[in-house]
């Protein structure tokens, strides 16, 4: 098992299909790694040291080395696809499209209409990872010493707010911007009222 490659960024390229790929030289030998397109801005520029933890994916045709600049993200990965169903390609989705922390939160709080923002990812998919891995991610959470975000509604009632705010035309990225900045700069954080968030969010989005 490959728990890291440490060497020098020598190429980063997209292919058609939207994946990213980058070749680590290391002890004189390029291994070339599919990242997500999120982690591709965190990356060194091309020539300078580099360190990405890795999963190797072992097929009978091919074998393809994942590459992840947290630790976390790699053993969340790990997690994602060991649920029935879900491949890497669907782990590195889940990812890319949600970021790590928002992942967890979504996945803990049991909230599937995030993690269907993911294309590819239906309900019954999302309602799947969370029966799967809530119990799962909570406790590795509390392990890996990741805090628990502090703004944003209770999980009570944040899938009523999002859909509200979804049904009043904002989209998801305004969503939860808005709900982090109300969070933050209100005396919210811990109100289980979704009227009051909505209202709060929708004087944020207006300024």
């Amino acid at each position: 098992m490959i728990g890291y490659v440490k060497g020098i960024l020598a190429d980063s390229q997209k292919l058609p299909n939207g994946r990213v790929i980058v070749t680590v030289e290391a002890g004189g030998v390029g291994y070339d790694m599919q990242i997500n397109s999120r982690e591709l801005g965190q990356l060194p520029p091309i020539g300078d040291p580099v360190r990405l933890f890795t999963h190797l994916q072992n097929r009978e045709d091919l074998q393809v080395l994942f590459g992840f600049t947290s630790r976390a993200e790699r053993d969340v990965f790990r997690l994602l696809i060991a649920v029935s169903g879900i491949g890497p390609q669907m782990g590195m989705a889940l990812l890319d499209a949600l970021g790590l922390n928002e992942l967890i939160q979504s996945v803990v709080n049991g909230n599937a209409r995030v993690l269907t923002r993911t294309p590819g990812v239906g309900n019954k998919t999302a309602e799947r990872i969370i029966l799967e891995l809530k119990t799962k991610l909570s406790e590795w959470r509390s392990h890996s010493g990741i805090a628990a975000p502090t703004s944003g509604p209770v999980s009570a009632v944040q899938e009523d707010v999002e859909m509200m705010l979804v049904a009043l035309g904002y989209s998801n990225s305004e969503i939860s911007k808005a709900l982090v900045a109300v969070g933050k700069g209100t005396a919210l954080s811990k109100s289980a009222d979704a009227e009051d968030w909505i209202r709060e969010a929708i004087a944020w989005l207006s300024r």
